[in-house]
């Protein structure tokens, strides 16, 4: 594409820089602008993504449309279907009249959804809809409406971390990515920095009749050295403070180091996806052992109901008592106790006790009623949790006939920690 074209766009929407990846960004934009594909705007807090919809909207055949932008995070969860999809009157408390929703006012036009990646789940699903076939419903009515929207997204999260982590639906991350542009952070722009301050200052100047501030050689190099976390928003905020109140209009790396923020080399996705990674695996595997200890305290509960029931049929009244020179395992209720030990044996920790089985159970007492003696040894120890956590995943396997989503929710767990753990454990 012509570079005149690209500079006439920056001079038009406010854009300053010469980096090579921004004008790239800007020549994607303008080429994709004619077709109505959906496209999702990615970069940090900050880097001016907001501009890029706009730029689509105006060089697109529905210039002369309705353009609406609307910032997905700042609106309430339990709102943000009815200011996209509109409501009927008395769908909820407050809803004293119908109102229409930005898929509604936008028809034929270009809809801007910033942060989309902050939509609740069920939202997400409305909105698969209306991408895949143009229709939706209103909060609270029956009626399918048809709307003719083109959808420009645009996030500063990590979305395949997001899907990941279940707070994204995939189906709908890769009908907004048809097309994505991605736009890079100021650290990654090079001397962008120092046109960036200059502009702002300039601006200001001119504004409140000051005269500019200006840096010297040294306090720009300090200025492009510097990591930016907040990027072009943050460098704008900073040459604004400077213009007001700095008293020296000639900067010095001395001064510009007292409006500095300390230098963070953390950047605004990879601490999130930090921590958000770090959560997700505790809470995965709290899940399945929440799910053994369930399951092993039902099969206690009918047990010892099995026990009881058989007792009661066989009408047998035993009245031990537990003492603490008893050498036996006992089970006790307000039913008589069962030994499944033998009396001449060694007192042994519960763990190391062998696992009564309904079969073992069932088998008839000797002549003398002697309940059997359990084997115990090193070789009977009980298996280790990873043990646990294989043998669970196989038999929800084998229950649902392989189907690995069925299984995921009889264990309820998501279906990626159930794909991990088989590709771990080696049940593929």
């Amino acid at each position: 594409m012509d570079n005149s074209t690209v500079q006439r766009i920056k001079q038009r929407y406010g854009i300053v820089g010469n980096c090579e990846a921004l004008n790239r960004a800007i020549e994607i934009a303008l080429k994709i602008a004619p077709v109505d594909l959906s496209v999702l705007v990615t970069g940090e807090n900050g880097v001016g993504k907001e501009s890029f919809p706009r730029i689509i909207h105006d060089h697109s055949l529905r210039k002369n449309k309705k353009y609406f932008a609307v910032n997905c995070g700042a609106i309430p969860e339990g709102t943000i279907d009815s200011e996209l999809f509109g409501h009927e009157k008395g769908a909820f408390t407050g809803a004293v009249d119908q109102r229409e929703g930005y898929f509604a006012a936008a028809n034929g036009g270009t809809l801007f959804l910033d942060e989309v990646g902050e939509l609740p789940l069920q939202t997400q699903a409305r909105l698969l809809r209306v991408l895949e076939t143009g229709e939706y419903i209103r909060v609270g009515a029956s009626e399918v409406r048809k709307t003719d929207v083109r959808i420009v997204a645009a996030t500063n999260v990590n979305m395949e971390k997001a899907i990941a982590d279940g707070k994204f639906r995939e189906d709908l991350y890769y009908r907004l990515n048809t097309v994505s542009i991605s736009i890079p952070a100021l650290r990654e722009r090079g001397t962008d920095a120092a046109l960036l301050f200059r502009k702002f200052a300039l601006d200001m100047s001119e504004k409140y009749n000051m005269p500019p501030v200006r840096l010297n050689e040294d306090a720009q190099r300090m200025l492009l050295a510097y990591s930016w976390p907040g990027n072009v928003r943050q460098l704008k905020n900073l040459a604004e403070n400077m213009s007001v109140t700095a008293e020296e209009r000639d900067i010095t790396p001395e001064i510009l180091s007292h409006y500095l923020p300390q230098e963070s080399h953390n950047t605004q996705i990879i601490s999130v996806g930090d921590k958000g990674k770090e959560q997700h695996s505790f809470e995965a595997e709290r899940e399945l052992l929440y799910q053994i200890l369930f399951d092993l305290r039902r099969d206690v509960a009918e047990l010892k109901r099995y026990v009881r029931e058989q007792q009661q049929h066989k009408d047998i009244h035993p009245t031990p008592t537990p003492s603490l020179t008893d050498n036996a395992l006992t089970f006790e209720s307000a039913q008589p106790s069962v030994k499944f030990a033998n009396d001449n044996e060694q007192d042994l920790p519960y763990w190391e006790a062998e696992e009564v089985k309904d079969d073992d159970l069932m088998q008839p007492n000797s002549a003398t009623d002697k309940p059997a003696t359990s084997h115990r040894g090193k070789d009977n120890m009980p298996q280790s949790l990873d043990d646990l956590e294989r043998d669970m995943i196989r038999r929800a396997l084998q229950t649902n006939n392989g189907r690995r989503k069925a299984a995921a929710d009889q264990l309820g767990i998501s279906e990626r920690t159930l794909y991990r753990k088989i590709k771990e454990y080696g049940l593929e």
